[in-house]
């Protein structure tokens, strides 16, 4: 038993200070003859399994048993800790942005070495355009719808095609409005050459042509349109006539899906000019507004049905023109429509 009570007698004070190499050297001798357990026969441990919680001397605060071993794994084999250790997400987005030139493609192609010379080069031409260099097409109608209004029911259409890659492409726009019995009041094409800047915005240009109302005109184009933050469609023109007449043109719409079929539309036009066009009915300062809200659903996304609402008000002179004319300057249509694409 006196083994057992001198190792009681030292558990206080190695609990109270942690153990180390000097604080051994500091203790005093101590007499450990006759502890060597090899020289006795091997004994059962009385106090295995013994709760010694209570024993004098043996206060262990809650705070020192919890927390956590320390292990110094430096001096263990492998374990080399000379250098630091490298951050995490060192590559990927943690990378410094820059603006550095995308690297050439490559030119020692594997397959080279296998194949006979020049046995591959048709088929990286069709898998390079059937990546990003084929040419597709598109027709679509935004509005394609018919008018009710107290008296003068009548129709709209807006809508474009196009053809070519993803930089260059050929666009043809239509747009127009008419009054049942009383034939189309306007109706003009566009033939533009459509140039991507980025990928989001294209710059147009071309020529437009009114069909009405008479007298007719021609003019050059230049405008861009594209997606701006937040999803909005925007699309901005300039029109120079061949009378030297200069109008413009800014439109927009945002679709706000509510489920994944069913769709809200606002939208807004508004076109105006540089100058008085008598001869036109059109009048310096913006000549007319439209405000319109649509609820469409697609019953395929090629195919959309919808309901709403158009308000169009002519300003300024252009008012003054529709007023002499015994015109309204204010329309309110409930409409019915179809959104179609192919």
């Amino acid at each position: 038993m006196k083994p057992f009570f001198l190792l009681m007698s030292v558990v206080p004070f190695a609990l109270a200070e942690p153990v180390n190499a000097q604080s051994m050297h500091n203790m005093p001798d101590m007499d450990m003859s006759g502890t060597d357990a090899s020289k006795e026969p091997a004994k059962s441990d009385e106090h295995a399994g013994h709760d010694m919680s209570n024993m004098p001397g043996m206060d262990m605060p809650a705070a020192e048993t919890e927390q956590p071993m320390q292990h110094d794994m430096s001096s263990m084999h492998g374990m080399a800790m000379d250098k630091p250790m490298a951050a995490h997400g060192a590559g990927g987005t943690s990378l410094e942005p820059g603006n550095a030139p995308a690297p050439a493609p490559p030119t020692d192609h594997y397959a080279d070495r296998i194949y006979p010379d020049g046995a591959m080069v048709d088929s990286r031409s069709m898998l390079q355009k059937e990546h990003g260099g084929s040419t597709s097409s598109m027709i679509v109608f935004n509005l394609a719808e018919y008018q009710i209004r107290n008296g003068r029911d009548g129709y709209r259409w807006d809508g474009e095609a196009w053809f070519g890659k993803d930089l260059d492409r050929l666009v043809i726009k239509t747009e127009g409005e008419g009054v049942n019995r009383e034939g189309i009041e306007s109706a003009e094409v566009q033939v533009l050459y459509s140039r991507a800047l980025d990928p989001y915005w294209n710059l147009q240009g071309g020529v437009r042509y009114d069909f009405t109302p008479n007298p007719s005109r021609a003019y050059a184009t230049i405008g861009i349109e594209g997606v701006s933050p937040y999803w909005f469609d925007m699309e901005a023109a300039l029109f120079l006539s061949n009378k030297g007449d200069v109008l413009g043109r800014i439109e927009g719409y945002y679709d706000q899906r509510i489920t994944q079929r069913l769709i809200l539309q606002p939208r807004i036009e508004l076109n105006l000019s540089a100058q008085d066009v008598p001869e036109n009915r059109i009048g310096a300062g913006i000549s007319n507004a439209e405000l319109g809200l649509r609820l469409r659903y697609e019953v395929r996304r090629e195919f959309a049905p919808y309901i709403g609402v158009s308000y169009d008000r002519k300003i300024g002179q252009t008012a003054h023109y529709a007023r002499a004319d015994g015109e309204d300057v204010r329309a309110t249509s409930f409409v019915i429509g179809v959104r179609t694409w192919f």
